[in-house]
């Protein structure tokens, strides 16, 4: 019996996770090892391997949901229906996955903004949301931007088609309030997308905070081996994943079945995975709090932080980043090397720790002695002791 005979006819269709006992009602760790798993069938794997096809047998009339691999592929269709029910458990919502992060937030803004609409990001967002700002301007749209924190953006909202929010933003942790933005952004006419990389669908969950896609790179949390690079998008509204899907066709950022199939396998430990690198992100966050070589600490899960109120009535967690300051390039410098535990890497939400001085990279407005922080899923007590004996190093410099 072929695995893929029940599979359902419109790919990416997620209608809640399967089985008698409503989605909504699972708690996170079930829906992550159950997430996207189709019926099982005897002699069959729980999670079929990838399937490698650029053509599928097609006999007459071009019918049936696997006709051409840059289009559609079983592996995933069931990666695809997995990210939806995480994303928005016991829902009807459209997901298209996407080779990248990047992909995946060019797919909304090119698909939906046409020359003459004018699109709101975030001034103080990822740092390639410049670049994509640039190619916008290129193709005839305007393009308004506003910090983050204070919901500034809905000041930019007068007749804009699309409102791009990032929260938690990355690298700064600012966060706004979804709700209150979704909801002036709709009353006139706006469409709303939220970056969800940083908190992942454990953390917040935006359809239910009422925007209209929910978009993230994958490479990062949600899959957390720090090995793949992937982005999906998920959506409430049929013909606005539509066009999403048709700029995957036309534009071709597909992810490899391999990596579709290595992100599924990863999600059954997403559970475990945030849990555990949120309780350390905030154990670093507090070991930092009372630092004096540290400043401009953010973390939202701390009660003092200005995010935190915001946070707390969105969010179901916060992340595993934490950022901060120390006083200049060099003393950044001598603490990035004296990391015995932390990787000295870019990205972030893997289960290994990494840090970065993130000026290096010349596009983001923070200081030379920024630093972002990624907590892995090492032990609490090893990874801070790791983190104050760097620290302490870098001060002790003369």
């Amino acid at each position: 019996m072929n695995t893929y005979d029940h599979e359902q006819a419109t790919p990416g269709r997620a209608t809640g996770a399967p089985g008698a006992t409503p989605a909504h009602r699972l708690g996170d760790s079930t829906l992550a090892v159950r997430a996207g798993l189709p019926e099982p069938v005897k002699n069959e794997p729980t999670l079929p391997g990838p399937v490698f096809a650029a053509h599928f047998h097609l006999p007459g009339d071009v019918e049936g949901p696997y006709t051409y691999g840059r289009d559609t592929n079983p592996t995933w269709t069931l990666l695809e229906r997995a990210v939806g029910e995480l994303e928005a458990p016991g829902q009807e919502v459209d997901t298209v996955v996407f080779a990248s992060g990047m992909a995946a937030i060019s797919a909304v803004l090119l698909s939906q903004a046409h020359t003459g609409d004018t699109v709101v990001l975030p001034d103080d967002g990822y740092q390639a949301l410049p670049l994509l700002r640039d190619q916008l301007e290129a193709y005839g749209i305007h393009v308004r931007t506003a910090p983050t924190a204070g919901e500034a953006q809905l000041a930019a909202l007068d007749g804009a088609r699309l409102l791009w929010i990032e929260t938690p933003s990355n690298p700064g942790l600012d966060v706004c309030d979804v709700r209150c933005l979704v909801d002036a952004a709709h009353a006139g006419g706006t469409l709303v997308a939220v970056d969800n990389t940083l908190a992942t669908p454990l953390g917040q969950r935006p359809l239910e905070l009422g925007a209209d896609f929910s978009v993230a790179s994958g490479t990062k949390g949600l899959t957390g081996h720090g090995d793949l690079l992937l982005g999906y998008v998920v959506c409430r509204d049929r013909q606005l994943a539509a066009r999403v899907r048709q700029w995957r066709k036309i534009v071709g950022a597909i992810p490899g079945p391999m990596e579709a199939w290595l992100a599924h396998r990863s999600l059954s430990t997403l559970r475990l995975r945030v849990e555990r690198q949120w309780a350390n992100a905030l154990s670093v966050a507090e070991a930092l709090a009372g630092r004096p070589d540290v400043s401009g600490l953010r973390y939202p899960g701390l009660p003092a932080d200005p995010a935190h109120t915001t946070a707390t009535r969105q969010m179901r967690g916060y992340g595993s980043v934490v950022s901060f300051t120390l006083p200049d390039r060099a003393h950044a410098e001598r603490f990035m090397t004296a990391l015995h535990l932390v990787e000295d890497a870019t990205s972030f939400g893997g289960v290994r720790s990494t840090a970065e001085r993130r000026g290096r990279w010349g596009g983001d407005a923070v200081p030379e002695g920024f630093i972002r922080f990624s907590a892995g899923a090492e032990d609490a007590e090893d990874l801070v002791a790791d983190v104050l004996r760097a620290l302490d190093r870098a001060g002790h410099h003369h």
